[in-house]
């Protein structure tokens, strides 16, 4: 019986010191939070403890598209992907639909164009203002995108997506309260001290719901849509998650490494 109570309380301790370890705390912060009857995951992340990271293309020059590929080059490397999500919008060859560095590289310019439209709709990276998610030497950061372009910061990785959700602490002023234009969205927020925090919603939501959900409950002062319906996705082993795009694959990637 003593061995046994040994037992169990260096299991219990083992379990404790890998929940109290501060590795793993800005790790595993994924949790299941509602607003108004809609779901979301949200992760939280500490930028200058994490190794966070952009992936897009292998050294074949080719795009991971799964997560679960970019997971496996991650292992041959002897580390671990313990998150990863959809890092912005993506044409038909899974190239970035605008500015994309990585490692201090810019692989992709920034995009400036104008959207056309034969049906008055504007695609959602065209609308404005769309912005910059970035991580350079200040941490983490989000920027309109001509403002990033005009300070020019030095940035060790760099995502463009659009429309900006929350500039400053207020909503970006284009959404529209009750809006019928329902979806799954993700995006991503810089919050109090430099947090990133991450989410996806598992229900439609439209752009104003979804903008709160950054700034009333997550308390984030600027947030950047990402992506919407099929190419929203998650990875996290933790939670049982390796989403697929119904696009065929996934372009630019937002990952956690260990």
């Amino acid at each position: 019986m003593t061995y046994l109570k040994q037992g169990v309380l260096a299991v219990t301790m083992m379990l404790a010191a890998m929940v109290m370890s501060p590795h793993r705390a800005h790790a595993g912060q994924c949790e299941r939070e509602t607003l108004e009857d809609a779901a979301y995951v949200v992760c939280t992340l500490a930028p200058e403890k994490a190794d966070l990271r952009l992936f897009w293309k292998g050294a074949d020059g080719e795009p991971y598209r799964a997560f679960a590929s970019l997971a496996e080059v991650i292992h041959a490397e002897g580390k671990t992907l313990v998150l990863a999500v959809n890092a912005g919008m993506y044409r038909a060859d899974f190239s970035p639909m605008g500015l994309y560095v990585e490692n201090a590289r810019e692989l992709k310019p920034a995009n400036t164009a104008k959207a056309e439209s034969s049906t008055g709709q504007v695609p959602n990276f065209y609308k404005k203002p769309n912005g910059v998610f970035f991580l350079g030497e200040t941490g983490a950061g989000i920027l309109p995108t001509d403002e990033f372009l005009k300070r020019a910061p030095k940035v060790r990785f760099a995502t463009q997506s659009g429309p900006i959700l929350v500039i400053a602490g207020k909503l970006n002023p284009i959404f529209i309260p009750g809006s019928t234009d329902r979806t799954r969205r993700s995006g991503v927020g810089v919050c109090a001290a430099g947090t990133v925090r991450l989410a996806i919603s598992e229900d439609g939501v439209n752009f104003h719901d979804f903008a709160r959900l950054f700034s009333e409950q997550l308390k984030c002062p600027d947030a950047l849509f990402l992506d919407g319906g099929h190419g929203v996705g998650i990875y996290h082993p933790a939670m049982g998650r390796n989403d697929r795009s119904w696009h065929g694959g996934y372009g630019p990637m937002l990952g956690l490494v260990e």
